[in-house]
């Protein structure tokens, strides 16, 4: 079932780490990858069988605010279903504020309308008291915390030519008040074709969290541009019913050159 929580787990890597290989928290205080006014679209399929659904589409923006005197990223994710997807109406909106010194969450606000469901949360963070406070309770959270929406650009950030195919990058994760140790698997890199062109990759496959959507184990691969943009090219899935894929549509306002691409042919 289709919801935004879902695919941003995606694109978050939402990775439970139950084997302690973990080496260490990792703090990323450069940002290289992304800018303000920048917009990355997305588009969902949902598959059983042979079929391949349009079932929805996600939507990512940065601008630059102040919060609390502090320059941030304003980093907002809006996820609709399709109109032609009949079988389960969403219309959620993640925002995170993301400091632009310490590249550490600010403020994570989420408002979630999914059939008749509707839930709002918003969650404060004090990395200096080492504390989170969502719905007026204070949670401890560990060195370098990310916040769901956060996370992605995170791992955006990471210098994958640092790693060799097998190794681990870990992550602290804050996510319906709870702390989860978590980590990213690199795999390598690779040529992808997708409805946008052919691209120069680096593969990566999450360990997902079971009982979600996801099924556990480490099913998942997820492709993002082998440039200084490391954008989000492909996500693949299987998912307790079908599978999922998830495609960059568009983009506007990139930091850096998109030299990863090939060729602009396409393949469904």
């Amino acid at each position: 079932m289709f919801n935004i929580k879902s695919i941003i787990a995606i694109f978050s890597l939402l990775l439970l780490s139950w084997q302690a290989q973990a080496q260490g928290d990792l703090c990323i205080t450069k940002n290289t990858s992304f800018r303000d006014s920048e917009k990355l679209m997305f588009r969902v399929y949902y598959n059983v069988g042979f079929v391949w659904i349009n079932a929805g589409n996600v939507l990512f923006t940065t601008k630059p605010e102040e919060v609390g005197g502090r320059k941030v990223y304003h980093i907002t994710g809006d996820g609709r279903t399709a109109k032609s997807y009949v079988f389960f109406k969403v219309n959620d909106k993640y925002e995170t504020y993301i400091d632009k010194e310490t590249l550490l969450p600010v403020r994570f606000v989420r408002n979630v309308s999914e059939g008749g469901f509707k839930f709002k949360q918003d969650v404060a963070f004090n990395h200096k008291k080492g504390q989170a406070v969502s719905d007026k309770k204070t949670y401890a959270i560990p060195k370098c915390t990310q916040d769901v929406l956060s996370a992605i650009y995170f791992a955006r950030n990471i210098n994958y030519n640092n790693y060799k195919p097998g190794d681990k990058i870990p992550f602290n994760l804050f996510l319906d008040d709870k702390v989860y140790n978590l980590y990213i698997k690199y795999i390598g890199k690779e040529k992808i074709k997708t409805r946008m062109g052919t691209y120069n990759s680096i593969k990566i496959a999450p360990l997902l969290i079971e009982g979600t959507i996801f099924k556990g184990g480490d099913k998942m691969t997820v492709w993002v541009s082998d440039d200084e943009n490391h954008l989000p090219l492909r996500v693949e899935s299987p998912i307790l019913v079908g599978s999922i894929k998830v495609d960059l549509m568009g983009f506007e306002n990139l930091r850096n050159p998109f030299t990863s691409m090939v060729s602009k042919d396409s393949s469904d």
